[in-house]
């Protein structure tokens, strides 16, 4: 019942006249809003098709590492660029080529795996990029909605104060919802932005702990190889 009450109201509202009727700063606030919402929206598009491709990718790589010794997947690392773990390996595996072809062994264990935990670092690094946008649109763009509402209900009150009797009500009527459609807005672009952080924030950190995992197999191969 209430959600059917919601929807007529909604189909009563003409959102288009709303922000054509809007003044020059809700209207610069919608336009605001919309286009972080639509930027919050391809990251998330880009985000989701790169974090698909990468744990793909990991699982071709790590079948492949466990069955093959470290020189072919050396040779093979090229072939699996979206696999995060592919990246550790290259950083590894340079570590471990410096000291066997100084050492012809493995003498610096630390050393070894302070490279790998760069190459982790490096990797949760990039796919971190752009993260600091959707918590900064899930942050600010309430206030930015709110400050076009202030901004309309002043306005509203401006016209309010130069009108008297009924005809106020239908004046700064149309002034308040313009005002309290940028709240709207604002809601509308912070929450999804807010959920897409906190959905790849899970998704990074489950993939960083899969990278340091690998680390540690990769140390383990290391070590009965050399």
């Amino acid at each position: 019942m209430i959600t059917g009450t919601f929807v007529t109201i909604l189909a009563q509202v003409d959102f288009w006249q709303m922000i054509g009727d809007a003044g020059p700063v809700p209207k610069a606030v919608m336009v605001l809003l919309l286009g972080f919402s639509l930027f919050s929206f391809t990251i998330f598009f880009s985000k989701f098709g790169a974090f698909r491709a990468a744990h793909e990718a990991n699982r071709r790589f790590l079948d492949a590492f466990r069955k093959n010794p470290l020189e072919a997947m050396a040779a093979a690392a090229a072939q699996y660029k979206a696999a995060p773990m592919a990246g550790v390996f290259e950083v590894g595996y340079a570590e471990v080529a410096r000291q066997v072809n100084a050492h012809r062994t493995i003498q610096n264990l630390i050393a070894l795996e302070r490279s790998l935990q760069l190459g982790v670092n490096d990797e949760v690094a990039r796919m971190e990029k752009n993260m600091s946008w959707l918590a900064t649109i899930a942050a600010v763009c309430p206030f930015i909605g709110l400050l076009g509402t202030v901004v309309g209900i002043i306005d509203a009150f401006q016209v309010l104060g130069s009108t008297s009797g009924a005809a106020s009500i239908s004046a700064v009527g149309p002034g308040i919802s313009e005002a309290l459609f940028t709240t709207a807005l604002g809601l509308f672009a912070a929450i999804p932005a807010a959920i897409m952080y906190n959905y790849f924030g899970n998704a990074i950190k489950e993939m960083g702990q899969r990278m340091d995992d690998f680390a540690l197999e990769f140390m383990n191969v290391t070590e009965r190889t050399f």
